[in-house]
């Protein structure tokens, strides 16, 4: 079984169950966000727990499959609108065991590395390119 990365403060027993159950896919990272913890391979996070419940990054490539499996995505609330997010359930038989979980971490992690890829390039910082730049009504 793959190592398992922990934050300095102990996890609940689901979050440790879905740590388990994720395992395959190398050593997670779980961070404290917004109330939930967000689940990271390499610094990528493909996955959240919020509400005792495990979601998994989708994307316009894999949501049918998500989808046709009953997902449900992960739903909150902003500015008094719901808002549904790119992370869905997976079926409750992959909770059961990582090798039934196995092919579902796989769909999220690739969804999140192409999330990563269609991202721009970070821009270099303004003052690398204030340093290239003329002067106004400099000459040549």
């Amino acid at each position: 079984m793959a190592t398992l990365a922990r934050t300095s403060s102990p996890h609940d027993e689901y979050t440790e169950h879905c740590l388990e159950l994720l395992g395959s896919l190398g050593p997670c990272q779980v961070l404290r966000m917004f109330g939930g913890h967000g689940i990271y391979l390499d610094g990528l996070m493909f996955g959240l727990i919020a509400g005792e419940r495990l979601y998994l990054k989708v994307d316009a490539q894999t949501r049918p499959q998500w989808e046709a499996a009953g997902g449900e995505p992960f739903v909150f609330t902003a500015r008094g609108r719901l808002v549904a997010t790119s992370y869905y359930t997976p079926p409750d038989e992959a909770m059961e065991s990582p090798a039934l979980m196995r092919p579902w971490a796989r769909l999220a992690l690739e969804a999140a590395l192409r999330a990563r890829a269609a991202k721009p390039a970070l821009r270099k910082s303004s003052t690398a390119a204030q340093g290239r730049a003329r002067p106004r009504g400099a000459k040549h």
